[in-house]
């Protein structure tokens, strides 16, 4: 037997195409990526969230000496969120980047493990997260459920 799990995303040409909370939210994601501390790989990530109850913070990657220590900008941003704002839930997560050996022009997915982050938090709070992924320029994606990223996912369903 064989299995198809469908992957549903939206394209959009630029920034321009956004309704104007979602441009807002990826105008500040895209400016946020100059605070990411990346003097190794060059490579400036940032998160932008939009919570449920309004607010917006951001988070950008940390990267260390000692690799293993470094921690993406997702991350950060879901670990600002649960200490600052504990049970309330990201409605939107816009992610930008700039990569200052080339070029930033395309979006770029969260890596594995926060991808998996990433769908913890929604199963924690009952309700998914939409990604709006973009570079600096150039075309931007939106997916109305980050769990889409992660098809056969591990959750906490699975440890009952």
């Amino acid at each position: 037997m064989v299995q198809v799990i469908p992957f549903l995303y939206q394209i959009f040409s630029g920034i321009e195409q956004l309704s104007e909370p979602d441009a807002e939210l990826l105008a500040q994601a895209r400016k946020v990526t100059s605070d990411a501390y990346a003097p190794y790989s060059q490579f400036q990530v940032s998160a932008v969230a939009r919570l449920q109850n309004g607010q917006i913070l951001s988070g950008t990657n940390q990267e260390n000496a000692s690799y293993p220590v470094s921690i993406c900008a997702e991350r950060v941003l879901l670990s600002a969120v649960a200490a600052l704002y504990p049970g309330v839930a990201v409605t939107t997560m816009a992610i930008s980047f700039h990569n200052l050996r080339g070029k930033s022009e395309h979006p770029i997915t969260p890596c594995g493990i926060c991808r998996q982050s990433i769908v913890e938090h929604q199963h924690h709070h009952k309700q998914p997260i939409r990604l709006l992924l973009s570079g600096q320029t150039g075309e931007v994606y939106l997916i109305d459920d980050a769990a889409t990223l992660l098809p056969l996912g591990f959750t906490a369903d699975d440890m009952r």
